[in-house]
């Protein structure tokens, strides 16, 4: 992995970089940048390698690592890991390991932990329950971060293996959608019936909470992750002024893909309700 400090320009300030391997990333941006408008922003989606969620450990972390680095080395002073799969399998070796050789004043920040945070605050009958992609089910991250912070919450994962394709795909208000949605609702809640709280620990998710809702019974509450992650992102830039001063604020956003152009906008255009203009890039 080449050193990128060489290469990079004044790294006194720069947009805040947000990075999925998809398009999920884009419903955390959306929230981020209701949040915090004044910033500037770059979104990197390695769309020509997604999805990672059946990829080893291994190898999701050279490819998020590949993508922080593309991102610090455009000025991205702080970078956000939008996606569940980097910041379970890629996100705390790339802080302990690589910063340091990077650009220790520079800051890798995930998802999970801020969902985590919530989740804690907000289940009453202390059983949660997590939606998310084989990858990020099997990796135990969640249990492992909600424990760290209460052990006494009974965790558990469910993989909804059909709901990103069926995102990608434009089926997410389509009526084949309804089965493979209350499939994995009624699944999870067979498992634990005590379940009061479902995390959605996929970005893509949200595009599918008309069926969610619609199959989740009252009383349980349905936890998207944007407005939790905007919230802690807003929290973080106030108790780190000096990070703060770092993010350029122009109000700008930039997207990069790393997959044919045309096809993102697309669907950038359909997550951002805004038309976007996109680069492509190699990583």
């Amino acid at each position: 992995m080449h050193n990128i400090k060489s290469s990079l320009t004044a790294a006194n300030g720069g947009p805040i970089g947000v990075f999925d391997s998809g398009y999920g990333g884009l419903t955390i941006l959306r929230q981020i940048r209701q949040f915090l408008p004044q910033y500037d922003y770059i979104y990197l989606g390695d769309n020509a390698r997604a999805p990672y969620g059946n990829h080893s450990f291994e190898v999701i972390y050279r490819y998020t690592l590949e993508a922080v680095e593309a991102l610090f080395a455009r000025g991205c002073q702080l970078v956000i890991l939008a996606c569940n799969t980097a910041s379970a399998k890629a996100l705390r070796t790339i802080q302990q390991r690589d910063l340091e050789r990077l650009d220790p004043a520079r800051r890798v920040l995930g998802v999970i932990r801020p969902t985590v945070e919530a989740v804690c605050r907000l289940t009453t009958s202390r059983h949660v329950g997590v939606l998310a992609t084989a990858g990020t089910v099997n990796s135990g991250s969640y249990t492992l971060e909600i424990h760290k912070l209460a052990r006494d919450i009974v965790v558990t994962g469910q993989a909804c293996p059909m709901w990103v394709p069926l995102v990608e795909n434009y089926e997410f208000d389509s009526p084949g959608a309804d089965y493979f949605v209350r499939k994995r609702i009624e699944g999870i809640l067979r498992l634990d019936p005590e379940i009061d709280t479902l995390i959605l620990a996929c970005t893509h998710y949200p595009l599918l909470m008309n069926k969610i809702v619609k199959y989740t019974p009252p009383g349980v509450r349905i936890m998207p992750q944007g407005e939790y992650v905007a919230a802690s992102l807003r929290d973080y830039l106030v108790k780190h002024p000096e990070m703060a001063a770092r993010c350029t604020e122009g109000g700008q956003c930039h997207y990069l893909t790393t997959e044919n152009t045309a096809k993102f906008r697309e669907s950038a255009t359909l997550f951002m309700h805004e038309q976007v203009e996109v680069e492509q890039i190699e990583l």
